[in-house]
């Protein structure tokens, strides 16, 4: 198991905030002190729900300053993931699961001039990423299944958190590991010393009384 080396960053999700200020939503989670925002996008195939296109997220990127990011649970990552560099999300993550040709999407995005994530169902093996390392900025480790907001934390996927983390520094990547799914003030400190950098959090912020309060206890 690792150590706490620095201090983690959160991203703030906007799947449970009210979708008809998304805008208002974003700049209120920025106030609130998230490192980021985080874009669920969810097409109604690979995930049940339907969310946000890349006009959203231009949108949203105009009313911030931190970064905007992008993870595409869609069924066709590769027709998406252009229009979402262009509305200026820094990162754009997508689905192992759903990119059969993985590693030249990652590099696609990469020459777009964005930075470049894999994500990972709860069934989806760490070893998958093996062979695409040199492309990744960074893994998201999904702690539930996607497609909606909300959902218990799976305890038994914690262990691909450190074998993600393990993967990446055996191969000398740089590259981070976030974690989504149910992340909370209880288990944020227990997914950081796997090796977790990044902590996506959606419900546990937009529904909290102070959601300052709630982003620093994730730290």
């Amino acid at each position: 198991m690792g150590c706490l080396v620095r201090r983690a960053e959160v991203a703030a999700s906007l799947l449970s905030c009210d979708m008809g200020r998304l805008g208002d939503e974003a700049a209120r989670l920025e106030q609130a002190g998230a490192d980021r925002i985080h874009l669920d996008v969810m097409d109604g195939v690979f995930v049940p729900e339907l969310t946000f296109g890349a006009g959203v997220a231009r949108a949203v990127r105009a009313r911030v300053t931190i970064p905007v990011e992008a993870h595409l649970m869609v069924s066709a990552p590769g027709t998406l993931a252009e229009g979402f560099v262009d509305a200026g999300c820094a990162l754009v993550t997508i689905h192992a699961e759903a990119a059969p040709h993985l590693d030249r999407l990652l590099q696609r995005i990469r020459e777009l001039g964005a930075r470049a994530g894999a994500a990972l169902n709860p069934a989806t093996p760490a070893c998958c990423i093996r062979w695409c390392v040199d492309c990744l900025d960074d893994v998201l480790v999904m702690t539930v299944n996607p497609g909606y907001g909300g959902q218990k934390h799976l305890d038994y996927v914690r262990p691909k958190i450190a074998e993600v983390r393990s993967i990446l520094d055996r191969a000398g990547s740089t590259a981070s590991v976030s974690v989504d799914g149910g992340v909370t003030a209880d288990n944020a400190r227990a997914l950081r010393e796997l090796g977790a950098g990044i902590l996506i959090a959606g419900s546990f912020i937009s529904r909290a009384g102070d959601p300052a309060a709630a982003i620093q206890s994730l730290r």
